[in-house]
């Protein structure tokens, strides 16, 4: 899928989820940035023109994804994170954030809307468990996947995450590549083989 760099103001009404006039309104006012293609009346808008009108004007971006996935990455254990996050990068589809407890995480889920949260179950403060009831409590998280590892091994323990909401689950310790083969095929779209 190529990301697209310039859209019409039909599409950019699509994308911001508002009528085309909403669009050319705010085309015509100059709050929303663009050019007139020459020798016509057409107007197009650049998509970081579009990207800035949406966050000004609080409507979410994610139907104007640069094409990446975005994913959290919750478990207190940094060196860990970093290996993960190293992985995901290497694999150049994900745009990451990362957290260390079940707030942040929390947090992190509410404001970034990523649509994978790879989950540490044994937090500090709250465990993974809980993290899942309060994502899949919000029905505008509803598209959020959740995977979760552990070095538990527990079979019931799994069965009690997956009730409390998570997609899938992964024992510690693993390879980061069987991790981000396991993310690609969560979130339906092929594994990089950049």
């Amino acid at each position: 899928m190529t990301t697209k760099t310039v859209f019409t103001t039909g599409e950019a009404a699509k994308i911001c989820k508002v009528s085309q006039q909403t669009i050319i309104r705010c085309f015509d006012n100059g709050s929303l940035k663009g050019f007139r293609v020459p020798g016509s009346k057409f107007r197009r808008i650049p998509r970081e023109h579009l990207y800035l009108f949406m966050k000004d004007n609080g409507i979410p971006t994610d139907a104007l994804e640069s094409g990446k996935k975005k994913l959290l990455i919750v478990d207190d254990d940094q060196d860990l994170v970093d290996l993960i996050k190293d992985g995901f990068e290497r694999d150049g589809q994900f745009e990451i954030r990362t957290a260390n407890n079940g707030f942040d995480a929390g947090m992190g889920v509410k404001e970034f809307r990523p649509d994978l949260v790879v989950l540490d179950v044994m937090l500090p403060d709250i465990n993974g468990k809980e993290v899942c009831h309060r994502v899949r409590s919000d029905p505008a998280l509803d598209s959020v996947k959740i995977l979760c590892i552990s070095g538990m091994v527990e079979h019931n323990k799994v069965e009690e995450l997956r009730e409390a909401g998570a997609n899938d689950f992964m024992q510690k310790p693993f390879a980061i590549d069987d991790l981000v083969t396991r993310a690609c095929g969560l979130l339906e779209m092929e594994r990089s083989l950049a």
